[in-house]
Protein backbone atom coordinates (compact mmCIF):
# COMPACT_ATOMS: atom_id res chain seq x y z
CA UNK A 1 0.00 0.00 0.00
CA UNK A 2 1.57 3.48 -0.72
CA UNK A 3 1.95 6.21 1.92
CA UNK A 4 1.14 9.40 1.41
CA UNK A 5 4.80 10.12 1.90
CA UNK A 6 5.81 8.12 -1.26
CA UNK A 7 3.00 10.36 -3.03
CA UNK A 8 3.95 13.14 -2.18
CA UNK A 9 7.16 12.53 -3.43
CA UNK A 10 5.80 11.87 -6.80
CA UNK A 11 6.05 14.99 -8.90
CA UNK A 12 3.42 14.71 -11.21
CA UNK A 13 1.10 13.72 -7.83
CA UNK A 14 -2.38 15.43 -7.46
CA UNK A 15 -1.89 16.46 -4.25
CA UNK A 16 1.51 17.98 -5.47
CA UNK A 17 -0.65 19.83 -8.51
CA UNK A 18 -2.69 20.99 -5.83
CA UNK A 19 0.16 22.32 -3.54
CA UNK A 20 1.88 23.99 -6.29
CA UNK A 21 -1.37 26.07 -7.32
CA UNK A 22 -2.32 26.94 -3.62
CA UNK A 23 1.60 27.92 -3.37
CA UNK A 24 1.62 30.70 -5.88
CA UNK A 25 -1.78 32.06 -5.04
CA UNK A 26 -1.17 32.26 -1.60
CA UNK A 27 2.76 33.82 -3.31
CA UNK A 28 0.39 36.22 -5.79
CA UNK A 29 -2.00 37.18 -2.98
CA UNK A 30 0.75 38.08 -0.80
CA UNK A 31 2.67 40.15 -3.10
CA UNK A 32 -0.32 41.67 -4.32
CA UNK A 33 -0.92 44.37 -2.12
CA UNK A 34 -3.46 46.68 -3.92
CA UNK A 35 -5.42 44.15 -6.11
CA UNK A 36 -7.58 47.35 -7.58
CA UNK A 37 -4.18 48.31 -9.65
CA UNK A 38 -4.65 45.10 -11.49
CA UNK A 39 -7.64 46.92 -13.21
CA UNK A 40 -7.72 46.65 -16.88
CA UNK A 41 -3.64 45.55 -17.35
CA UNK A 42 -4.04 42.48 -19.39
CA UNK A 43 -2.07 39.59 -17.86
CA UNK A 44 0.63 39.41 -20.88
CA UNK A 45 2.17 42.12 -22.11
CA UNK A 46 1.67 41.34 -25.76
CA UNK A 47 -2.13 40.68 -25.14
CA UNK A 48 -4.56 43.68 -25.54
CA UNK A 49 -7.62 43.53 -23.32
CA UNK A 50 -10.25 41.78 -25.39
CA UNK A 51 -14.27 41.64 -25.01
CA UNK A 52 -16.17 41.72 -21.98
CA UNK A 53 -18.04 38.54 -20.68
CA UNK A 54 -19.95 37.03 -17.90
CA UNK A 55 -18.26 34.44 -15.61
CA UNK A 56 -19.86 34.11 -12.63
CA UNK A 57 -22.97 34.55 -11.40
CA UNK A 58 -23.12 36.12 -7.93
CA UNK A 59 -25.25 34.74 -5.33
CA UNK A 60 -27.79 36.98 -5.53
CA UNK A 61 -27.75 36.13 -9.45
CA UNK A 62 -26.14 39.22 -10.79
CA UNK A 63 -23.53 38.65 -13.28
CA UNK A 64 -19.63 38.99 -12.69
CA UNK A 65 -18.34 40.79 -15.76
CA UNK A 66 -14.73 40.68 -16.50
CA UNK A 67 -12.16 41.66 -19.46
CA UNK A 68 -10.65 38.58 -20.82
CA UNK A 69 -6.73 39.24 -19.98
CA UNK A 70 -7.49 41.54 -17.32
CA UNK A 71 -5.10 41.04 -14.03
CA UNK A 72 -7.79 41.91 -11.55
CA UNK A 73 -9.94 39.50 -12.79
CA UNK A 74 -7.61 36.76 -12.72
CA UNK A 75 -6.76 37.64 -9.39
CA UNK A 76 -9.89 37.13 -7.91
CA UNK A 77 -11.11 34.05 -10.34
CA UNK A 78 -7.64 32.30 -8.82
CA UNK A 79 -8.12 33.31 -5.14
CA UNK A 80 -12.07 31.29 -5.58
CA UNK A 81 -10.16 28.74 -7.14
CA UNK A 82 -7.84 28.28 -4.05
CA UNK A 83 -11.06 28.41 -1.81
CA UNK A 84 -13.04 26.16 -3.59
CA UNK A 85 -9.86 23.57 -3.25
CA UNK A 86 -8.94 24.49 -0.01
CA UNK A 87 -12.91 24.27 1.78
CA UNK A 88 -14.67 22.51 -0.80
CA UNK A 89 -17.63 22.99 -3.09
CA UNK A 90 -21.32 23.32 -2.51
CA UNK A 91 -22.88 20.21 -4.03
CA UNK A 92 -26.42 22.16 -4.64
CA UNK A 93 -24.75 25.14 -6.85
CA UNK A 94 -26.73 24.23 -9.76
CA UNK A 95 -24.93 27.92 -11.25
CA UNK A 96 -21.99 26.34 -11.55
CA UNK A 97 -22.80 23.16 -13.24
CA UNK A 98 -24.52 25.83 -15.62
CA UNK A 99 -21.61 27.67 -15.75
CA UNK A 100 -19.54 24.64 -16.71
CA UNK A 101 -22.49 23.31 -18.86
CA UNK A 102 -23.02 20.39 -17.32
CA UNK A 103 -26.48 18.73 -17.48
CA UNK A 104 -28.43 16.46 -16.03
CA UNK A 105 -28.33 14.10 -19.12
CA UNK A 106 -24.48 14.23 -18.65
CA UNK A 107 -24.71 13.80 -14.81
CA UNK A 108 -26.89 10.52 -15.76
CA UNK A 109 -24.30 9.37 -18.67
CA UNK A 110 -21.41 9.16 -15.84
CA UNK A 111 -23.83 7.57 -13.14
CA UNK A 112 -25.34 4.62 -16.27
CA UNK A 113 -21.24 4.08 -16.33
CA UNK A 114 -20.26 2.71 -13.53
CA UNK A 115 -18.35 -0.25 -15.22
CA UNK A 116 -16.05 2.37 -16.56
CA UNK A 117 -15.06 3.83 -13.60
CA UNK A 118 -11.40 3.43 -13.86
CA UNK A 119 -11.24 5.39 -16.80
CA UNK A 120 -13.35 8.34 -15.86
CA UNK A 121 -11.16 9.05 -12.85
CA UNK A 122 -8.18 8.99 -14.97
CA UNK A 123 -9.82 11.13 -17.70
CA UNK A 124 -10.71 13.38 -14.52
CA UNK A 125 -7.23 13.47 -12.86
CA UNK A 126 -5.44 14.23 -16.04
CA UNK A 127 -7.63 16.88 -16.82
CA UNK A 128 -7.75 18.22 -13.13
CA UNK A 129 -4.29 18.23 -13.33
CA UNK A 130 -3.63 19.95 -16.47
CA UNK A 131 -6.09 22.55 -15.32
CA UNK A 132 -3.96 23.32 -11.92
CA UNK A 133 -0.99 23.65 -13.85
CA UNK A 134 -2.17 26.12 -16.13
CA UNK A 135 -3.36 28.06 -12.87
CA UNK A 136 -0.58 28.01 -11.45
CA UNK A 137 1.39 29.28 -14.28
CA UNK A 138 -1.51 32.33 -14.57
CA UNK A 139 -0.63 33.13 -10.73
CA UNK A 140 2.63 32.85 -11.21
CA UNK A 141 2.42 35.13 -14.51
CA UNK A 142 0.04 37.69 -12.48
CA UNK A 143 2.54 37.89 -9.36
CA UNK A 144 5.56 38.91 -11.68
CA UNK A 145 3.46 40.74 -13.81
CA UNK A 146 2.41 42.89 -10.80
CA UNK A 147 5.68 42.99 -9.47
CA UNK A 148 6.66 44.69 -12.64
CA UNK A 149 3.70 47.18 -12.96
CA UNK A 150 4.70 48.45 -9.52
CA UNK A 151 8.30 48.98 -10.78
CA UNK A 152 9.52 46.11 -8.47
CA UNK A 153 13.49 44.75 -9.20
CA UNK A 154 14.77 41.71 -9.86
CA UNK A 155 11.45 39.71 -10.72
CA UNK A 156 11.40 37.96 -13.87
CA UNK A 157 9.27 36.05 -16.42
Amino acid sequence: MMQISDSYNQKNSLFNAMNRFIGAVNNMDQTVMVPSLLRDVPLDEEEEVKTISPIRTASNGSATYFQDGDMYNYYVLLKSIRNDIEWGVLQADDRRKEKMGVTALDISRIESDDDDLEKQFHYHLTGLHTVLSKLTRKANTLTNRYNQEIGVRGCGL
